[in-house]
């Protein structure tokens, strides 16, 4: 008898298939040899998987179903996170478009790499399965290593690669010693069936480890302290549009495999595993605020502050409430537009100067550029929660779930890391309104690049790169817009965290 393969819901997988469809075809037509396929038809049709990936996630928007024999969950936490991530993916290529590392790794295998690896997202935040978890983290993971080491002529960008791809694999490895110690000492893959088995075995050493192990090994991916050693290094020396995808869409991945295999698969054991993910969230925050005090460079500025949004972020999960998915899911989205906002306006500084991402580089440019200040000032603003702004909303959320889930004093470390990173983001906004631009001779050479004549650091008639701008301006307005009036992803947030109900 011929046995059967399982059912394949094609509608349901559609976001999916449009991203791998579209790698494909990108990887196919890059490989033609005329200049404006490569550097104009290319970046469309990278850009035209994401919004499609977009446009089949709201088509499919309020179906709860199972995937390939259950390996995948489609619900509207997979759909609300595909858009974080699909959203971001597009502002990092509209951002790449006239960028150094698409012509020197040929812009098909760049923007395919991109569209691949927001495959391995889906995979991973619609994962139900320990298989098909490790699947998508590896299938995220591997193009990023390649991404990060795109600018090949820069010696930087091959050191955050090679950082990148060793501190991955162990982060990795890690997480899959975690899942093996979680299937025997369940029985099961499926997270329907070790969530059944865990509320049985919860003081099991053999669970226990899984548990500390899973934890670990996400932790890795998603910056979490002590386990973020790698990321000031690959922000720094990756370039930059790779930097804005890796900080939103990689963080939007990992926290839904975190809300999934912890509120889901584990909530049963949640009394032995949220009291130590407290603390690390608690160490995070710390750590994060006090290590961007002294930063110079704005990447690196950026890198540390997005451990400490980490730290946030965990609060939510800690909890193991419906509040707290929403909360996170609220938050990730508000995160992914004030990141690409202020990445943004670094790569228009870095190309616009001889700086590199150095904060000089942002010096005066309140009186040069003031909607670009402007973009950059809500973004800095937004990530320190200051009221108006949708990071504000976002982090009141957060405070909320933490003292709903009866950790009242989590939520109080939130108010004071908050608190401290006022004095980093402060210290860029005053460098843009209150410093003046640099001269030509004080231009540093951060990004391997000369510094430009003339009397300043700047060009006299640099060119506009709409792209770039349009990015920077978008995202800084959704951060103002937002802040005053959340209910629209509020409702989304709402919507993601009422697919876990049944959980709860």
């Amino acid at each position: 008898m011929t046995p059967k393969g399982p059912h394949i819901d094609w509608a349901g997988l559609s976001p999916l298939v449009a991203l791998l469809g579209a790698a494909t075809l990108v990887l196919l037509i890059g490989l033609l040899r005329p200049r404006a396929v490569r550097e104009v038809l290319v970046p469309l049709l990278a850009l035209a998987g994401f919004l499609a990936a977009i446009g089949l996630g709201i088509w499919q928007y309020g179906e709860q179903k199972d995937l390939v024999a259950g390996a995948l969950r489609l619900d509207d936490l997979t759909i609300v996170l595909s858009f974080v991530f699909s959203a971001g993916g597009a502002a990092a290529v509209l951002l790449s478009w006239r960028a150094v590392a698409p012509r020197e790794a040929a812009h098909g295998e760049y923007f395919a790499l991109m569209l691949t690896s927001a495959a391995g997202m889906w995979v991973l935040v619609a994962a139900q399965n320990l298989v098909t978890l490790f699947l998508g983290l590896e299938l995220l993971s591997i193009p990023l290593y390649v991404l990060c080491a795109t600018e090949m002529r820069r010696a930087t960008s091959l050191e955050s690669g090679l950082k990148y791809l060793i501190i991955g694999s162990v982060g990795s490895a890690t997480l899959l010693y975690g899942l093996a110690f979680l299937y025997g000492a369940t029985g099961s893959t499926d997270f329907s069936g070790i969530a059944q088995a865990a509320g049985d075995v919860t003081s099991d050493p053999l669970l226990l480890t899984g548990i500390a192990l899973s934890m670990v090994g996400l932790a890795f991916k998603a910056s979490v302290a002590p386990f973020h050693q790698w990321t000031p290094d690959v922000y720094e020396g990756a370039p930059t549009p790779v930097t804005a995808f890796m900080a939103v869409a990689t963080k939007a991945a990992a926290f839904g495999a975190f809300l999934r295999l912890f509120d889901v698969a584990l909530l049963d054991a949640s009394a032995d595993w949220a009291p130590a993910l407290a603390v690390l969230a608690t160490i995070t925050i710390v750590v994060g605020n006090v290590g961007a005090l002294g930063q110079s460079s704005l990447k690196r500025l950026m890198a540390w502050s997005s451990v400490a949004q980490a730290g946030y972020m965990l609060a939510g999960v800690v909890v193991a409430t419906r509040l707290g998915v929403q909360a996170t899911v609220f938050y990730l989205g508000v995160y992914m537009m004030m990141n690409l906002a202020a990445f943004a306006v670094i790569v228009i500084r870095e190309r616009e100067t001889g700086l590199g991402d150095d904060i000089a580089s942002v010096q005066g440019l309140g009186a040069q550029r003031p909607l670009l200040a402007m973009a950059m000032t809500l973004s800095m603003l937004g990530l320190a929660g200051i009221p108006a702004t949708a990071g504000f909303i976002g982090k009141f959320y957060l405070i909320d779930a933490a003292i709903d889930g009866d950790y009242a004093w989590l939520g109080v470390v939130i108010v004071i890391g908050s608190m401290i990173s006022l004095a980093y983001y402060l210290k860029v906004i005053a460098a843009m309104w209150m410093a003046e631009a640099p001269v030509a001779g004080t231009a540093l050479q951060t990004s391997g690049r000369p510094a430009l004549a003339g009397g300043s650091a700047e060009a006299d008639t640099p060119r506009i790169e709409i792209e770039t701008w349009f990015v920077a301006l978008v995202f800084g307005a959704a951060t103002l817009f937002f802040g005053i009036l959340p209910s629209p992803l509020f409702n989304l947030a709402v919507q993601a965290g009422r697919s876990l109900t049944h959980l709860f």
